[in-house]
């Protein structure tokens, strides 16, 4: 039975302590929404509390999971970075102690990108709990799943060619993946009969299209926002390039940023979060430069502001989009020369 519940595939409202632990980004943060929402439905109305375990205190967190809620219902409290704060040796105990007898009024979710098996999956098995592993799928269930989040998230289907040549083009990392199909989806909308093809992903995703849009990026990375501009102006202006294709660009570069920031916060070494951001060559070092005069906070708050961006163009409710791309370059730059 222990083995069982160590290994589920998705978390039920009817466990007290949870873990989720790996690499991949969008597994991470869908287990997550589904362990939100099955609270939320077996409870009603739930609060919310995350913690940053590089930075929170043992005291902090087990305060609040032991303290009665403003609107006395069930609590979630979300400990991140929980690799890190159990390398303390004192931290890690006090919550193998709480595993024993969690709190029926509040459930702790624990998320980080490595995980130290021992005495605390045993306590969280022994109570019920469920510990998922969230790592990029092989090929085939990456392929598998483009099939299937595509319609139903972008509302348009894509042929089994085309996720075979867009698994192999970018790898089986599900949230670039999710990314692309919104880029790709966003391009077809407008057909007949939208479909995505492997044509569209090889005219899209091919080489010369990333050598196009690592352009933006590499200005961007200078940190001078004239050059930014200079070059944002000539790939629209000059060379045509797709506003979309541009600001998926942005919303990659934000995105690599934002990890990079966070891996090094967490004293990563430069090799491995290359490794894991999968960086070669030059762009290595440009990144993960730029990513060291960030915060992780601030490099989220860029990331959230590309991403938002594209979702106002892909929706069309931004109405001047060069203008907005210009604001963003300048914004972006300015914070990598501070």
């Amino acid at each position: 039975m222990a083995k069982a519940a160590s290994a589920p595939h998705a978390l039920d409202a009817s466990m007290r302590v949870a873990v989720l632990h790996g690499k991949d980004s969008y597994l991470l943060t869908e287990h997550l929404k589904r362990y939100r929402k099955a609270l939320d439905e077996k409870f009603g109305s739930i609060e919310e509390f995350t913690f940053d375990g590089a930075t929170a205190s043992l005291s902090n967190v087990l305060d609040e999971l032991r303290s009665w809620g403003l609107m006395g219902g069930h609590k979630l409290v979300v400990l991140d970075n929980a690799d890190e704060f159990l390398r303390v040796e004192e931290r890690r105990r006090a919550i193998e102690r709480y595993v024993e007898e969690p709190m029926a009024d509040a459930s702790l979710l624990m998320r980080a990108s490595t995980w130290r098996p021992g005495n605390l999956d045993k306590g969280i098995a022994k109570a019920g709990g469920g510990i998922i592993k969230c790592e990029p799928p092989d090929d085939d269930k990456a392929e598998d799943f483009c099939e299937k989040r595509c319609p139903k998230q972008w509302g348009v289907p894509i042929d089994r060619e085309a996720a075979e040549l867009l698994v192999e083009r970018i790898g089986p990392d599900l949230a670039r993946l999710d990314t692309e199909l919104g880029k790709l989806a966003a391009t077809v909308c407008d057909r007949p009969e939208p479909r995505i093809t492997r044509k569209d992903v090889a005219e899209m995703v091919g080489v010369g299209r990333e050598e196009q849009a690592w352009l933006i990026q590499d200005a961007l990375l200078t940190g001078d926002p004239q050059q930014a501009l200079t070059k944002l102006r000539d790939l629209l202006e000059v060379s045509q390039a797709p506003e979309q294709m541009v600001i998926w660009s942005m919303v990659e570069l934000a995105r690599k940023l934002h990890d990079a920031a966070r891996l090094l916060s967490q004293g990563e070494p430069d090799f491995a979060v290359g490794k894991t951001l999968k960086l070669w060559g030059p762009a290595q070092a440009l990144i993960l430069k730029a990513a060291r005069r960030l915060s992780p906070q601030r490099a989220e708050e860029l990331f959230r502001t590309a991403v938002g961006i594209d979702v106002g163009i892909r929706r069309g409710v931004t109405r001047d989009v060069p203008r907005r791309l210009q604001s963003f370059t300048v914004e972006l730059t300015d914070e990598l020369t501070r």
